[in-house]
C-alpha cells in the first residue's frame, strides 16, 4: 500500500539554537501544526521549536507513524546531544505521543498532553465519522468540515483570522486520510500501552467546555494510570485551547516549574487574560 505521496518531517518553528531545550509538537488531525502557532512567540524564548509535520493524504498506521517521528526526533537530537527534549501531543497527537513514550521511554524528559483523544475510541460517534467521511464528495466534504470545526473551539475567544487558518488546515486533509486518522483513533486503546514505563513528568491540559471529546474525565483517568501528572484544567477553553488569545502555553509550564530555565521577564505570571477564568491545578 503507498501510504503518502511524502514524507514526515520536523518544520523547525524557530531557528536552531542549541543552547535551549528542545520541544517537539504532535499536531491534531489536521497534522499541520497550525494549533501551536499562537504559542510560538511565547515558547521560543525557552525552546527550540520543532513541529511534526503529517502530508494532508499521508495513510500510515500508528506502529509506522510511531517509529518514523522517533527517528526524526532522535535525528534531531544528534544534532545537538545532551539537550532536554519535551514532547507535547495535541488531540491526535496525544495519542501519537503517548505511544512514543511507551514505545520508546527513554526518547524525551518530559510529556506535554493537550486535549489527548484517548477517550475517541469510547465515542459513538467516531465509527460512524470514519466510514462516511471517505464517501463523502469533495463539496459535502468541505461543507462537514464547518460542523467539526465549531465543535473544535470556543469561537469567541479565537481570532477571526486563526480561525480562518484552522479551517483552511482542516479541509486541507484528504477525505480518505481523515477517515484513516479517525480509524486509528478509533483502534487507540490505552489499556494496550505499557504506561508503567513512563517515568517522565507528565502534564495533562484539560479544557472544560470542550465539545468534542470528555477532556477532563480523560485527564483524570489518564492520571490514575501515570504516575507522575499533573493536570491543569482550563475552565472556559474549548479543544483546540492553544488557539485561544487567552491562553498561554508558555506561562503555564513556568507555572508548574517543569522549565526553570525560561527566563522570567519575558513572561506573564499567568497564562489567562485579566478578563477570564485561572487554570485549575490537580495533582495526578
Amino acid at each position: 500500500m503507498i501510504t503518502t505521496s511524502r514524507d514526515l518531517r520536523l518544520i523547525a518553528y524557530t531557528s536552531r539554537t542549541p543552547s535551549r531545550p528542545l520541544f517537539v509538537f504532535l499536531p491534531g488531525m489536521d497534522g499541520s501544526g497550525v494549533l501551536l502557532q499562537p504559542q510560538v512567540a511565547g515558547l521560543s524564548t525557552g525552546f527550540d521549536i520543532r513541529c511534526l509535520s503529517i502530508p494532508p493524504d499521508d495513510l500510515r498506521g500508528w506502529d509506522e507513524l510511531t517509529e518514523q517521528a522517533a527517528a526524526l526526533i532522535r535525528m534531531e537530537q544528534q544534532r545537538h546531544p545532551g539537550r532536554m527534549t519535551t514532547v507535547c501531543g495535541e488531540s491526535f497527537g496525544g495519542c501519537l505521543a503517548l505511544r512514543l513514550i511507551t514505545r520508546f521511554p527513554k526518547l524525551c524528559d518530559q510529556l506535554i498532553l493537550v486535549n489527548p483523544a484517548s477517550s475517541a475510541q469510547r465515542q459513538p460517534w467516531i465509527g460512524a465519522c470514519s466510514s462516511l467521511t471517505q464517501l463523502l464528495p469533495a463539496p459535502i466534504y468541505e461543507l462537514s468540515t464547518f460542523s467539526l470545526f465549531h465543535l473544535l473551539i470556543a469561537s469567541h475567544r479565537v481570532s477571526r483570522p486563526t480561525r480562518q487558518q484552522l479551517l483552511a488546515a482542516m479541509q486541507a486533509v484528504k477525505p480518505q486520510s481523515a477517515a484513516w486518522r479517525l480509524a486509528l483513533l478509533r483502534e487507540f486503546h490505552l489499556e494496550d500501552l505499557p504506561l508503567d514505563r513512563v517515568q517522565q513528568p507528565v502534564l495533562i491540559l484539560a479544557s472544560e467546555a470542550d465539545r468534542l471529546l470528555p477532556s477532563p474525565r480523560e485527564a483524570k483517568r489518564l492520571a490514575r494510570v501515570l504516575p507522575n501528572t499533573t493536570i491543569v484544567s482550563l475552565p472556559d477553553s474549548g479543544h483546540a485551547c492553544l488557539l485561544e488569545n487567552q491562553l498561554n502555553l508558555a506561562a503555564i509550564l513556568r507555572s508548574q516549574d517543569l522549565f526553570a530555565d525560561l527566563p522570567t521577564s519575558s513572561l506573564p505570571m499567568s497564562a489567562a487574560s485579566p478578563g477570564g477564568a485561572s487554570p485549575r491545578v490537580a495533582l495526578g
